[in-house]
């Protein structure tokens, strides 16, 4: 019985630190995660300055995995480079050890300061960004008080005679405690629960200082692991950074290991001192893999690019795309619910097919690539197809026993359909035209002018994925903020062309050259966004945020 309820404590501490964990990271997310998303793309236009972001995020989000997905996501989407995402993600690593340095501080007292006023801000504030403030200030508390309790529910452990046999060998075997630290990460899918965990295990003379250092070193592989697991469905873009990312960490703990093999390290005096050192050990290993392997992110990038190659779009034998099988089951069209779902996914293979079409446009502004367009072309003559399958697919939907809802998911379906034929119409007809035009007469935009276009195509990338989540999860908080960055994007087109006009009036011969190109350009960017924010506007409609008309009253006569 003692033995039960002694894994009974110790799971239930190692559960609320995972969940506190969860949601500190979950309120950094839903308060700012959007400008975190904007700060990084802003900050990757050099190795050292991602690095710095990439420590920064981590530690407000309190997960270097969150910053590799992140990262992953805009390397796959062009707004990175792979090598500026390594970059990212190894600041981030450095970032993931400070925050369990932080954490490690007895700190105690705080507890209940934080479980009060986090308590206040969630429950009694007013806006959604004071309930997330709440939100993180309450997982602080509860990170502290699940170290708290774990290190009081494994106080019997250090009378174990079977557990001391257990941790003298893997005092003395490196290795073992490596793999096990590797494991119990990637179970645990976070390198900072992890590292608290046996940092606490070691303050509790429950588990040896040798054992915990191989185990920390296995830890920041098995943090690696889960980055490469949360991010295997990504193109190989976003593939290649938690992969080079791994790839150092292998080759630091191999190293690391060979030399504590040869050369024994001295053990600290007090277990206290040893829960210190295992935490300072951690951190050391991130900011050395940081220093060596930064420079080498280059190198890795073309190692990477070799491991995983791009995917081909294209059939080489009959040059054509690919046409994947379609999620239209017409033996369904008969269950209402289950076509719904059906054409909800043949939505969404449209939306990933408009997002390789927009993805690389800018690429092409800056050189002719014949394979792309070609790609570009035949993948909206696809999207024409789907539109038009779709369209008499959900029509042939009986409404027959049909909610009003999901009439009305009728409707959206078949307008969200619509809306990204024409998209996928701008981008093959407007954009691709206008960038052949550019490359045909040897153009060159304004560094100033480019600049301007670079920036409005990463926020309509932005807003481009925004609807496709809005789509899919009907969230009211994610319609809104369409609506307002579709007024923002309306504003940096005004802005842009009034700078255009500046550059014009002082005789910039780039910006007389361009014009036309630079304002068409800027014109279609604003359309295609203006198509992903009508999502938001069905959404908007039942919830009643939204006005019927933008002109202002008549006044009464």
């Amino acid at each position: 019985m003692e033995i039960i309820l002694l894994l009974i404590n110790v799971t239930g501490a190692i559960a609320l630190l995972l969940w506190s964990v969860r949601m500190v990271r979950t309120g950094f997310e839903r308060a700012k995660g959007d400008r975190l998303g904007a700060a990084i793309r802003r900050s990757a236009n050099g190795r050292i300055k991602a690095a710095m972001m990439g420590t920064g995020v981590a530690l407000l989000l309190q997960s270097s995995t969150a910053v590799a997905v992140l990262a992953a996501g805009f390397a796959a989407t062009d707004f990175i480079s792979v090598s500026q995402g390594i970059a990212l993600l190894l600041g981030a690593d450095l970032g993931s050890a400070i925050v369990a340095q932080i954490l490690s501080f007895n700190v105690q007292v705080f507890i209940p300061l934080l479980l009060t006023v986090g308590g206040l801000l969630f429950f009694k504030g007013r806006t959604g960004y004071t309930r997330h403030i709440g939100r993180i200030v309450l997982g602080i508390g509860l990170i502290l008080i699940s170290l708290q309790q774990l290190g009081n529910a494994t106080i019997p452990l250090k009378d174990s005679l079977f557990l001391v046999d257990v941790m003298h060998y893997l005092n003395t075997d490196l290795l073992t405690s490596f793999l096990i630290g590797a494991l119990i990460t990637w179970l645990l899918h976070s390198s900072v629960a992890s590292v608290l965990l046996i940092a606490t295990l070691v303050a509790q003379s429950v588990v040896p200082f040798g054992a915990a250092i191989g185990y920390v070193i296995g830890a920041n592989i098995g943090s690696g692991l889960t980055a490469m697991t949360l991010t295997r469905e990504q193109p190989p873009e976003g593939r290649r950074i938690p992969f080079a990312n791994l790839s150092f960490k292998m080759l630091m703990a191999a190293i690391v290991l060979l030399y504590l093999t040869f050369r024994p390290f001295t053990q600290p005096a007090s277990a206290a001192d040893a829960a210190t050192w295992v935490i300072y050990a951690h951190m050391i290993f991130n900011a050395v893999l940081l220093l060596v392997c930064l420079p080498l992110a280059g190198i890795m990038e073309k190692i990477t690019k070799w491991v995983i190659p791009d995917d081909a779009l294209i059939n080489s034998e009959s040059n054509t795309v690919i046409e994947p099988k379609t999620a239209l089951d017409p033996t369904i069209i008969h269950s209402p619910q289950l076509a719904l779902a059906s054409a909800s996914r043949e939505c969404l293979r449209m939306a990933d097919m408009i997002n390789v079409m927009l993805s690389p446009v800018m690429r092409l502004y800056e050189k002719a690539d014949t394979h792309t367009n070609q790609q570009i072309l035949d993948l909206e003559q696809q999207i024409n197809k789907m539109h038009h399958d779709i369209k008499l697919y959900v029509a042939d939907i009986a409404e027959d026993g049909l909610s009003e809802q999901d009439k009305s998911r009728k409707i959206a379906l078949i307008n969200f359909a619509v809306n990204l034929e024409s998209a996928g119409d701008v981008i093959a007809k407007n954009l691709l035209h206008l960038a052949e035009n550019k490359n045909r007469e040897a153009l060159t935009f304004s560094p100033q002018g480019w600049e301007e276009l670079i920036e409005l195509h990463k926020q309509v990338i932005t807003n481009m994925h925004l609807s496709f989540n809005t789509f899919v999860s009907g969230n009211l908080t994610f319609a809104r903020r369409l609506v307002e960055e579709k007024d923002r994007i309306r504003i940096l087109e005004q802005q842009s062309n009034e700078h255009h006009y500046q550059r014009l009036q002082s005789g910039s011969p780039a910006s007389i050259e361009t014009s036309n190109i630079h304002l068409e350009t800027i014109r279609s960017l604003r359309q295609l966004n203006s198509l992903f924010a009508a999502v938001a506007y069905p959404i908007l409609s039942v919830s009643g945020d939204l006005l019927d008309s933008r002109l202002a009253k008549a006044s009464e006569a």
